[in-house]
């Protein structure tokens, strides 16, 4: 059987070259191994959808005989789980602070600043990709209350690493989805949501899970 491909998912406001992304694609390239940086600011970054960046992952995948594994972090995540759900060609997932429950949380999070997006339509935020504000339209919670219910049915391998610190996405809602699935392991790392600084331990952990189907 051909290897599958490798394919990496960026988080919001994130971009096709982030820094984890580019850590991930330059260690395994070392070791001969290709990581597919996916574009998924689609259709455009003001009106992100996630259904369309579901598609264009299942599209990335490639053919109805291929197969592929993927890393997804935040908000690629949650899309990376989201299609290992639907498309029997992914093999495993692993997931960095992935954004299960976005919508309950944001609406928390958010506030009155909820009802002013619902209400003018548009929200501003950073784009770690220009790093210069910019505005994403409301259509994009509604898109992900449509797919987003419940935690994604995955029966596949799964790493989740996750940060104790994780101010954006507590790490109790990946505890939540880990306890009782014995396909899921779930590491805690002491790090925030960007884990950055625990970059070493995720490559780390990334070769041990990956490698009996990168070989």
């Amino acid at each position: 059987m051909a290897m599958p491909r490798f394919l990496y998912c960026h988080g919001f406001a994130s971009g096709p070259k982030s820094h984890k992304g580019t850590a991930f694609a330059d260690h395994f390239a070392a070791k001969g191994v290709t990581v597919d940086l996916l574009n998924l600011r689609v259709p455009s970054f003001e009106n992100l959808r996630l259904s369309a960046m579901i598609d264009t992952v299942r599209a990335a995948i490639g053919g109805p005989d291929d197969r592929a594994v993927i890393v997804g972090s935040s908000l690629g995540g949650l899309t990376a789980a989201r299609v290992a759900e639907r498309d029997p060609r992914v093999i495993a997932v692993m997931l960095l602070a992935p954004a299960f429950q976005l919508i309950p949380r944001w609406k928390e999070q958010l506030g009155p600043a909820w009802d002013e997006w619902q209400r003018t339509g548009w929200r501003e935020v950073q784009d770690f990709t220009t790093n210069v504000p910019a505005r994403i339209d409301f259509g994009f919670a509604q898109d992900v209350s449509a797919v987003d219910r419940g935690f994604p049915d995955l029966a596949i391998p799964t790493l989740i690493c996750h940060g104790i610190n994780d101010d954006a996405v507590p790490v109790e809602h990946s505890r939540l989805f880990a306890a009782g699935r014995p396909n899921v392991r779930l590491v805690e790392l002491v790090d925030g949501h960007e884990l950055t600084p625990s970059l070493p331990r995720l490559l780390e952990e990334a070769d041990a899970f990956l490698d009996p189907f990168l070989r």
